[in-house]
């Protein structure tokens, strides 16, 4: 066990009684819970819709469908990502272009060489809000109106996040959230997809539930005697079991991101002293959910970032690296392109804990910890 562990799940007694609730009620699977929580998420965005599914690969998958990214397009996408980001680019039978970020202190997808990659057969960007922070979306914005380009928002990292008085997720044609055990919402598995138009949204609802025209919920209310199924969709509904605990986290995610911003600030006070680390987005005056908080070694470290971090769990801190860049696993090898950004920074980058019951003392021993680690 870890004196102090990576992140810590926001639950209590409240998660509990909803789900308790919720088997009672005798309905479990997509039903009246899932359509609150959908609601409620719409509404905490301003957004139009919402549409809850098992997870964010799911909201992804479906968010290229509704948009018609088919074979053959290509879609320009970061390497410093989880590997669903471009899993589900391939899904659909399109081609990853991956882009540089902008530097140590911006991991941000670049949208300098967003422009300079776009060719006949881009059909779409995605972005990735890195730990929550926004990507300059009005530079990317500019570039997707210029080349016709579909932009779809990764916003796992962002609930809540603004970007100019937006909600990330909103900006573009889609966003896609993950409410898996370790982020700032969370269902255990679990994600939503918000569309830029009704169009996009009606279609991902269809194709969410194997194309069929009425859900289950729907039919046993009285509301259609039976169904057609009109495209050949998919299974990627959530229960109201994961919705019902969705509820209650959507309740508690502000509050818990506002104590975030204090830990965050913590953080930056105290390792303003330690000349060989950078902290990424660092004076970001923006609402953010602070999903992570990730350090960056300065290039004149002399320490190893993996003999850091072992210094870090001996002193009992866990930490971790989000993430592997994409373009260097196997199965990519064959998209892989040069990105001495991304490649740079992946080599020097640290996760350390950020959850939102952090004390101040704690911050002091993991930044300590760091400081003995860096210099010797």
């Amino acid at each position: 066990m870890y004196r102090i562990p990576l992140f810590d799940l926001n639950y209590d007694e409240r998660e509990e009684q909803a789900v308790i609730d919720t088997l009672r009620s005798k309905w479990i699977s997509t039903g009246p819970k899932t359509a609150q929580f959908e609601d409620n998420f719409a509404q905490k965005l301003q957004a139009d819709n919402a549409l809850a599914v098992c997870n964010c690969t799911a909201a992804l998958h479906l968010a290229m469908k509704a948009l018609d990214i088919e074979p053959g397009d290509e879609v320009i996408c970061p390497s410093l990502t989880f590997v669903a980001t471009v899993n589900a680019v391939r899904y659909v039978g399109a081609e990853p272009v991956f882009a540089d970020i902008v530097g140590d202190s911006d991991l941000g997808i670049d949208p300098g060489d967003i422009r300079r990659l776009i060719t006949n057969r881009t059909k779409a960007i995605v972005v990735m809000h890195y730990a929550g922070f926004p990507c300059d979306m009005d530079a990317i914005l500019k570039v997707a109106s210029e080349h016709g380009l579909r932009v779809i928002e990764d916003a796992c990292h962002g609930p809540l996040s603004e970007y100019n008085g937006k909600k990330l997720g909103t900006i573009g044609d889609a966003g896609c959230f993950s409410f898996f055990s370790n982020k700032n919402l969370s269902t255990g598995e679990g994600g939503m997809l918000v569309a830029g138009s009704r169009a996009v949204f009606d279609r991902a609802k269809l194709l969410r539930s194997h194309g069929m025209t009425t859900l289950s919920y729907e039919r046993s209310k009285g509301h259609s005697m039976g169904y057609d199924v009109v495209e050949l969709g998919h299974n990627y509904r959530m229960d109201d079991i994961r919705a019902s605990l969705g509820i209650v986290q959507l309740e508690k995610l502000e509050d818990d991101l506002k104590e975030r911003a204090k830990v965050r600030a913590w953080y930056e006070e105290a390792l303003a002293e330690i000349d060989e680390i950078i902290v990424p987005f660092k004076g970001h005056k923006g609402f953010v959910s602070n999903y992570i908080f990730p350090v960056v070694l300065h290039r004149s470290c002399a320490a190893n970032r993996d003999e850091v971090r072992k210094v870090l769990q001996e002193q009992g801190v866990q930490t971790s690296m989000h993430y592997p860049p994409v373009h260097r696993f196997s199965i990519y090898k064959g998209y892989s392109r040069q990105l001495p950004v991304t490649e740079s920074v992946v080599e020097r980058l640290i996760t350390l804990p950020m959850y939102s019951t952090i004390s101040p003392n704690d911050v002091d021993m993991i930044t300590e910890a760091l400081r003995e680690a860096v210099k010797h």
